[in-house]
This record gives structure tokens, sequence and C-alpha cells, in this order.
């Protein structure tokens, strides 16, 4: 049985099947972004961003492109790519959420991150976003990774902390928690202030990058009505 359930063929049927499961989450649930203002500004000026969020958020992410283009048409313009692992849990991450308008680079920290890299900069000098989870694709869960950081400076792109939840959701038993919507919920998506990272800086902005994207959580759950979670 596990053979047959990691074998490609029945990988893709589940990523469909996990993407037209969303694309019925996004469309049954009442969406709405805050904060998002100083990034579309950057936008709509034609800068790269860097939008990061924890591994857990992930389900909620899919509106975001679309939201960001109803507030501010510069958005539509441009394409999101999403870093996900070479791994088949990354591929498969990637199947599910392509049809929502983002572009995959695979790459990880531990199999083609040289090539992931040069990718992520080659993408951030053309204008167009990368979406990163700091903590994915194996955790553990919360700490980010120093990739999100050197990427910022070394490119010179802001970091967006990015906050997601849904008032209808269950939370997994994987490694990060993970928040998994359910259709006919209220869904907040949530950027904090902007991270701006110098050139040499990276390692200084590492726990700052770790505290905005906890807080751009907490904001997006209390605007859901979901309990502030307690640390373990």
């Amino acid at each position: 049985m596990r053979r047959l359930i990691r074998h490609p063929a029945t990988q893709a049927v589940l990523a469909r099947l996990v993407g037209l499961y969303l694309v019925l989450v996004v469309r049954t649930s009442r969406w709405e972004l805050v904060g998002a203002g100083p990034a579309l500004a950057r936008i709509a000026a034609g800068q790269p961003l860097i939008l990061a969020f924890w591994h857990e958020r992930l389900p909620m992410i899919p509106p975001l492109r679309a939201l960001a283009g109803a507030a501010e048409p510069a958005a539509q313009r441009v394409t999101p790519r999403v870093l996900v692992s070479q791994h088949r849990d990354g591929r498969f991450i990637g199947d599910a959420v392509r049809r929502f308008g983002v572009e995959m680079v695979y790459g990880s920290s531990r199999r083609g991150g040289a090539a992931a890299l040069a990718g992520l900069l080659r993408t951030l000098k053309g204008g167009d976003p990368i979406l990163i989870t700091p903590d994915g694709p194996r955790g553990p869960r919360r700490r980010a990774a120093p990739g999100v950081a050197q990427l910022a400076a070394l490119s010179g792109a802001a970091v967006v902390p990015v906050g997601a939840a849904s008032s209808a959701h269950r939370r997994l038993g994987s490694w990060d928690r993970m928040m998994f919507p359910l259709p006919f919920g209220r869904g907040v998506l949530a950027c904090g202030p902007l991270i701006d990272v110098p050139r040499d800086g990276a390692a200084a902005a590492l726990p700052m990058i770790e505290l905005a994207l906890d807080a751009a959580c907490a904001a997006a759950d209390a605007a859901c009505g979901i309990p502030v979670e307690v640390a373990a």
C-alpha cells in the first residue's frame, strides 16, 4: 500500500484532488487581506518582495494572489514563485497549488540549494515575488533557516511576514501542526511590517523574521476568533 501511495501516478491524482479541495475552500470561504498596503506599494513601484510564512499555514496561502490583485492592479502582472523541496512532498505541494497562479522553484538547503538560490535571485531581479516557508520542509517548527534572511540580504528585496488562518479548520498531526482549512469559514491573510535586510545583516535579521512571522500568525488568528496558541 505504501508503495502504491508513493507511486508518481497516485501522487498526481492525490495532488489534483487536494488542489480541487482547496479551490472549494477558497470559493466557499470569506477571505480578507489585511496590512498589505506597504507591500502592495512596493509591487506597484516594481520592487520585488520575499513573502515568508510558516509551513503550517501553507494551505491558506492560495487566495493571496487573487486578493493582492484585487487590491493593487500591478500585482496581477507579476508571477509569484514558491520555493519547494525536490523531495516528493515538495513536488506534491507544487502540483496541488499550481492552479492558483504560482510557479515552482525546486530546491532546499539539502538538495539543489545552489540552483534554487540562483533561480530565486533571477526571479527577484526580474521583479516577481518569492514565497518561502523558512521552517520547511522538515522543521523544526517555527524556526527559520538562514536562507530567507540570506536571500533578502543578497537580493535587496524586503521580507513580508505573512500569517494566514481560517475560522473553520482542523489541526493535523504533522510535525508543524498544520492548520488545514475547511469550507464555509472566514479566512484572513495578515501581512506584518516589511523587513529590509542589510547586505551584511542576515544573521541579525533572522530572529526579527521569526518574531514577525509569529506576530502575523497571531494577528490572523485573532481576526478569525482563534484562541491564542499556548507554547508547548
